[in-house]
């Protein structure tokens, strides 16, 4: 699997990664496992989680593995915070922060993660305050380098500008986001923020929630997230009219490319400008290794040119350039 500079970073990732939102819930100890060697053969190193995964069972599944499946050293760790469990109220505040990292090290059984990340912008904690926790966690070494994960455009170039403003500060070198074919809303001010600023892109859910894979064309499958108690409403949000004829120009594009569904929208979505890494949720094993066939593949241009047409987000003033 080829390798990726994260942002203007030295830190060089797979240009997948493997995420682990179901690990530890909907994804057993096992199967998680044969996910990381298979991960692992590919090629690829970057591995994403947070503290609120399955209440922290996603990061101690991860902990499981280090040393009896995987050396430390071969993997990249990311994680995140910043998130209160069970509300999912934000929290950035820096008690909060640096208790729940040292809470994830322990559950990781590591003394370090290659990425933390602050999962989403708290407007009740001044920003500066926020950000002093990540200084703190690299300069202590618990973290090697940090990110934001859902900030809006204003709040990622912010965070990044006053990381940059003073020296020693941590720089903020990635930023986590959704993206995929069906959320393209961060190419109106997120994705030139990161530019601008020299941010890598992480998007998560790139398969659109799992609707870009065509599983839900005919209805729901017994065994899918659109019908677990967990993920439904997650789902939900993508299996409308708009969404179903992106989906269709997906199917069609792959049928015209003898590849599957998931393999279009997944290297769609891998080439983008400024995109580093995707983010990879599969629930299982077979799952995973279909999307892992996406590294055979570049997608022409005029299909690319067609998805754009058929998945555009409107545009107005004053992102629209004129």
């Amino acid at each position: 699997m080829q390798q990726r500079p994260l942002g203007r970073s030295g830190l060089a990732v797979s240009r997948l990664a493997l995420g682990t939102m179901t690990w530890g819930r909907d994804t057993d100890a096992d199967d998680a496992a044969a996910q990381l060697k298979s991960f692992l053969d590919a090629g690829g190193n970057l591995v994403d989680t947070a503290d609120v995964y399955a209440d922290g069972d996603a990061e101690s599944v991860i902990g499981s593995l280090l040393g009896s499946l995987v050396d430390r050293d071969e993997l990249l760790i990311a994680t995140k915070a910043g998130l209160r469990p069970g509300s999912r109220r934000r929290d950035g505040s820096r008690g909060h922060l640096l208790r729940t990292l040292d809470a994830s090290l322990r559950r990781l059984g590591t003394d370090h993660v290659d990425l933390w990340q602050v999962h989403g912008y708290d407007p009740d904690t001044p920003l500066e305050e926020t950000l002093s926790a990540l200084d703190h966690a690299v300069s202590s070494g618990k973290a090697r380098y940090v990110g934001v994960s859902n900030f809006s455009g204003w709040q990622t170039a912010r965070a990044a500008a006053w990381q940059a403003a003073w020296p020693g500060r941590a720089p903020v070198v990635a930023a986590q986001v959704e993206y995929s074919l069906l959320e393209r809303g961060v190419e109106r001010e997120v994705l030139p923020a990161c530019a601008g600023m020299g941010l890598g892109v992480l998007p998560w859910s790139p398969l659109g929630r799992g609707v870009l894979t065509g599983k839900y064309r005919n209805g729901r499958p017994a065994d899918s997230r659109a019908v677990s108690p967990h993920f439904e409403r997650f789902v939900a949000t993508y299996l409308e009219p708009r969404c179903s004829s992106i989906v269709e120009a997906v199917a069609i594009a792959a049928g015209g490319l003898g590849v599957s569904p998931l393999e279009v929208a997944l290297a769609w979505v891998r080439d983008r400008p400024g995109v580093t890494a995707p983010i990879l949720g599969a629930r299982t094993v077979g799952q995973l290794l279909g999307a892992l066939q996406v590294e055979r593949m570049t997608l022409p241009e005029e299909i690319v040119t067609a998805l754009d047409d058929v998945s555009a987000v409107p545009v107005g003033y004053p992102e629209r350039d004129g």
